[in-house]
């Protein structure tokens, strides 16, 4: 009996063997060709590294051609080639070449744990500026995101236009894909960098590799800050009913049911002008009663009589004396006689100690 998780899991350090001519001893069959165009501004690149490509290229036995007239980067296969996937090994180095990533890391390409990923993401905005936006939130204030998005995922990620070019292991790929994708439809890459860096350190514990790591992970839930109006008449739909509406009744049907059908025009016309003198003496007294507005007198507020402050006070003329005395003996600016026979005694005391 064989446990499961050891049967899932791939053992540390494991690595598939490198296909060698043993392996394709004869070679290709056919001749195997991949063309590629190139934007002008990466003419001067490309030529100072040319010689770099064919020279890595030639270990793999694939041809390569740079046409600078038309623009283009053709790879084919030799008669030497004895792997039939190195062609499309470089036919991605040239389409990364292509799209601004530098030879050093284009070059990784060749490697058999390495894989690249080029994500078009101009059709996913409709608008330009919401575009501009979001591709400049993907790269982050001098490139952070874009940094520690690189270390999650151990991938090189460059950003160029209207696409994104990755880098690194299957794993790393399918991780960057989701982040750009989802980044590109409004979702902050902050929300997947930190389930990457939670998913990191659970894969440390080897008890937790067969086991669901949904309790572990955060569940960010999507806010709707713009709130639509609501409008101020709401339609409300009526209960259906299978039976019609009944028939608005006729003026003949009114006249019918109170009676004046069978009245004789001398009489209608009598009533007519009876109803009509009676809106107009009813308007007649509306506009007197409006006009009898400005003649009734505003209601006068209440006059309180406040009570006379008693003039009549007691005068307290002993107090006046004594103060008056008091003010006699005091000399403006000089101290109090207690104050001074103090200080005097005190000045005695002092000759006396001499």
């Amino acid at each position: 009996t064989v446990d499961e998780s050891e049967l899932v899991t791939v053992p540390d350090g494991w690595k598939e063997p490198a296909f060698t001519r043993e392996d394709n001893p004869k070679g290709l069959l056919e001749e195997s060709s991949f063309a590629t165009l190139f934007p002008k501004y990466r003419e001067a690149y490309l030529r100072e590294c040319w010689p770099l490509v064919q020279k890595a290229l030639g270990e793999q036995f694939v041809n390569a051609t740079l046409d600078l007239i038309e623009g283009s980067m053709t790879v084919t296969t030799t008669k030497k080639t004895f792997d039939p996937y190195a062609i499309i090994r470089a036919r991605d180095l040239i389409k990364l070449l292509s799209r601004s990533v530098p030879f050093e890391q284009a070059v990784r390409i060749l490697q058999d744990d390495i894989a690249c990923d080029i994500i078009k993401i101009g059709s996913l905005v409709t608008k330009r500026d919401t575009f501009i936006k979001r591709r400049e939130r993907l790269l982050g204030p001098k490139g952070s995101t874009l940094k520690a998005l690189e270390l999650l995922t151990n991938c090189y990620i460059m950003v160029q236009g209207n696409t994104v070019s990755a880098l690194g292991p299957f794993s790393g790929l399918k991780e960057v894909r989701k982040v750009v994708l989802d980044t590109m439809k409004n979702i902050h890459p902050i929300y997947n960098i930190k389930t990457l860096m939670i998913k990191r350190e659970l894969s440390k514990d080897p008890e937790l590799r067969s086991q669901s790591w949904e309790r572990f992970l955060p569940k960010f839930k999507r806010k709707n800050l713009k709130k639509r109006k609501e409008p101020k008449k709401k339609n409300t739909k009526k209960e259906y009913t299978p039976f019609p509406p009944p028939q608005p009744e006729s003026q003949i049907d009114k006249e019918l049911a109170s009676g004046e059908y069978f009245l004789k025009e001398r009489q209608k016309k009598r009533k007519q002008v009876q109803e009509i003198k009676a809106k107009q003496a009813d308007a007649v007294k509306r506009r007197q009663e409006e006009r009898n507005k400005a003649f009734i007198p505003p209601k006068e507020k209440t006059v309180v009589k406040t009570k006379k402050a008693s003039t009549e006070k007691k005068i307290d003329i002993e107090a006046i004396k004594e103060k008056v005395k008091n003010a006699k003996k005091k000399k403006l600016g000089a101290l109090p006689e207690e104050e001074v026979k103090f200080k005097m005694a005190a000045d005695e005391k002092k000759k006396k100690k001499k």
